[in-house]
């Protein structure tokens, strides 16, 4: 993406680009569905969950094992889920100071629930980045790969989608931002993608793509704020 595009709004995806935690959340799901004699991989999981909201997760079971998962079964997994990311969630490195950096206007937009989001940016101590910059799949009709929740990011902040930039790591999150008419760029550098670095096609479609958030403005340095001079 070159720099002709001017750029208005940053719209951050939350796992797996703003905190590193799609494999905790994979790992707690495999277990909780072995318990009901679900048996899954971690790369099933990638390839058909990754990006996507928990009542896609249910549609896929029943597609899939013909088992219609009760309500306690997510009352379960998302308190697995939560004292697992009490110990093991980390930001993902170097992103705080990109956002505190920014030019351009920013926000996120998920497909975890409010709670969820709400006690992973607690934990991973970007709380205060987010005040009332987010919005979740339970606002949309349609989630991801639909561009639905990209584009109700943009309404609230005011901003055309196509001078919006995305931040994805997902294939339906890039899907859903080209969709929504918006420059996506992949980030790569959460643990669950590392084995991506390399691989042919891994861009999705993606106009960047990039590993470290020590890249994001060597590939557009116009989105750094300029210092105030001193005195």
């Amino acid at each position: 993406m070159s720099g002709q595009t001017t750029i208005d709004l940053v719209i951050f995806d939350c796992d797996g680009v703003l905190i590193d935690s799609e494999v905790i959340s994979a790992r707690m799901l495999v277990a909780e569905l072995a318990r009901r004699d679900v048996h899954i991989t971690m790369d099933y999981v990638a390839h058909h969950f990754l990006g996507r909201s928990y009542p896609v997760v249910l549609q896929q079971i029943r597609k899939e094992f013909g088992i219609d998962l009760p309500p306690e079964f997510e009352i379960r997994y998302r308190a697995s889920l939560l004292s697992a990311f009490e110990k093991d969630l980390k930001p993902i490195c170097g992103v705080r100071t990109v956002i505190e950096q920014l030019k351009p206007d920013y926000c996120l937009a998920t497909s975890s629930s409010p709670p969820r989001l709400a006690k992973s940016l607690e934990i991973t101590g970007l709380k205060d980045l987010f005040a009332d910059r987010a919005t979740t799949a339970t606002e949309v009709r349609n989630g991801k790969p639909a561009p639905d929740l990209f584009l109700l990011a943009a309404e609230k902040r005011g901003v055309d989608p196509a001078r919006c930039l995305v931040i994805e790591d997902s294939e339906n999150g890039v899907r859903a931002g080209l969709a929504a008419g918006m420059p996506v760029w992949r980030f790569i550098g959460g643990s669950h993608l590392r084995n991506l670095v390399n691989s042919e096609g891994v861009s999705g479609g993606a106009a960047q793509v990039f590993a470290s958030f020590e890249e994001f403005f060597r590939l557009r340095p116009d989105l750094r704020r300029v210092a105030e001079p001193s005195g």
